[in-house]
């Protein structure tokens, strides 16, 4: 062995080039995804309904009764389809929950079968209401989300679109919204989906926001926001001005 040899022996390897930071804005395309949204008829699944699908997303909206589904989806227009929950399920690619909290459990386990291997994307806020007006429920899991990701260990579950205005979403009149959305996930693959699904109504931008964990103070937080709203007649929701 020369002297070269042994000195390159004894010389430490260099580390392996550090791969450049991914860029946070740079995600993927989802317009040709299938959106479903559980609930579709409520206040706040038909505003998402109708914003998505009047930015050309494909969306099916579902219910319990597929005939309450396909009369709000005539109303909706830009091509949105109805149809009871299971068939929703099925058709999606993306299943975003918007129903009520006291069905929120019920739904989600009856629907189990049919949303195993979807990306499910959970918007409901456990709360309650007195004469002081919205509080936060906790529910046993933590979270609403937390609830879903245990009643359906086949999906893959994320949470988002939590603070948006149904009012808002549904004016016709308002063609930019806007607002920043918090998504919450375990897997970042998933969340940068939700991401770009949000990113797809005009004014809005899906951020990042933590795992499933940290799903509860984003839940709660809307009952501060009814307060807000109510006091002062707004329609409030949420933007992170400094990402």
């Amino acid at each position: 062995m020369t002297s070269s040899d042994s000195d390159s022996a004894q010389r430490p390897a260099k580390a392996p080039a550090k791969a450049p930071a991914k860029d946070p804005w740079d995600l993927p395309d989802v317009s040709g995804l299938v959106v479903g949204v559980l609930g579709g008829t409520g206040p706040q699944g038909k505003g998402l309904a109708y914003r998505l699908a009047k930015a050309g997303q494909k969306v099916i909206i579902g219910s319990r009764a597929a005939d309450r589904a396909r009369t709000a989806a005539d109303e909706l227009g830009h091509g949105v389809e109805g149809a009871d929950n299971a068939e929703t399920a099925r058709r999606s690619d993306i299943v975003i929950v918007a129903v009520p909290w006291d069905g929120h459990g019920k739904t989600l386990e009856s629907l189990r079968e049919e949303l195993a291997g979807k990306l499910v994307v959970d918007c409901v806020n456990p709360l309650g209401f007195d004469k002081q007006g919205a509080y936060a429920l906790k529910p046993e899991e933590g979270s609403a989300a937390q609830q879903a990701a245990a009643l359906l260990p086949d999906s893959r579950v994320t949470a988002a679109f939590h603070h948006l205005s149904a009012v808002l979403l549904q004016d016709p009149e308002i063609d930019e919204i806007d607002t920043d959305v918090m998504v919450l996930g375990e897997v970042r693959a998933d969340v940068e989906i939700v991401q770009a699904l949000a990113g797809r109504i005009p004014g809005m931008r899906g951020i990042f926001a933590g795992r499933l964990r940290n799903a509860h103070q984003v839940e709660s937080l809307v009952a501060n926001l009814i307060s807000v709203n109510r006091r002062y007649k707004a329609h409030a929701g949420l933007r992170v001005t400094d990402v």
